[in-house]
């Protein structure tokens, strides 16, 4: 059997009487770049927020790199490198700081944190930025400096929600770039939550969420074989055009 970067089988979850997942099953297979795509209070962030243990998932079965979330989690959480739609750094230390810390809550030792954090700074083409404030840095350089803190312990799998909201064209298209270049050149997997269709690629794996339901999962070009993934989606969803 395949041991997948990701897998979700059967998640369900609810807020009450609010059912926010329905029946969910996906997976990342390892290496891979597979999007997430659904609009605003699809579901997304809910199942990020399963997959990462802000809540407890009560159904179904959440495996990372072959690791149950819920019987095992510590070494699941260890495989997990996380950037979320909120920001997440401390705008009043440097960059390194912020990194060096993060290394800390992962138990690297002080000796091996300094290489580290130069090593994936140098990842995110931030290698100039190690003494600035976050305060200072570009809202596109502030998302590069939170995926190399994601990457500061190595993980098998990033989960990015919404990674480029509030950015500009080019800052959108350097992180987006920077994400699919870690894949190549580092070997990790990422799940990428969005409600923009124009950041997939007809080659990516995709997952299109809709009130809590997977609609589609496969390649984008199969959901899209003209290449109209908009009307595809709209297709899918119901949504007017």
């Amino acid at each position: 059997m395949t041991i997948q970067a990701l897998s979700v089988q059967n998640v369900s979850h609810s807020f009450g009487a609010f059912r926010a997942l329905d029946d969910v099953s996906l997976t990342v297979p390892r290496g891979s770049f597979t999007a997430l795509l659904g609009v605003n209070g699809a579901g997304k962030t809910t199942l990020f927020n399963l997959i990462t243990r802000l809540y407890a998932n009560r159904s179904g079965v959440i495996e990372v790199a072959g690791h149950d979330l819920r019987r095992d989690p510590a070494p699941a959480l260890r495989r997990l490198g996380v950037v979320f739609q909120s920001r997440a750094l401390d705008a009043d230390l440097t960059v390194q700081q912020n990194l060096m810390y993060h290394a800390a809550l992962h138990g690297i030792p002080r000796s091996k944190a300094r290489a580290r954090v130069a090593e994936v700074l140098a990842q995110v083409d931030l290698a100039d930025k190690a003494a600035a404030r976050v305060s200072a840095l570009s809202g596109g350089q502030m998302r590069r400096a939170e995926i190399a803190r994601a990457l500061i312990h190595r993980p098998e799998l990033l989960l990015l929600d919404e990674a480029t909201v509030g950015l500009d064209v080019k800052s959108r298209a350097e992180v987006l770039s920077l994400t699919r270049r870690l894949i190549a050149e580092q070997g990790v997997s990422a799940l990428w939550a969005t409600h923009i269709l124009d950041e997939i690629a007809p080659s990516d794996r995709l997952v299109i969420l809709h009130r809590g339901r997977v609609l589609f999962s496969g390649l984008a070009a199969q959901a899209a074989p003209d290449g109209d993934l908009t009307r595809a989606f709209l297709d899918l969803t119901g949504i007017p055009a």
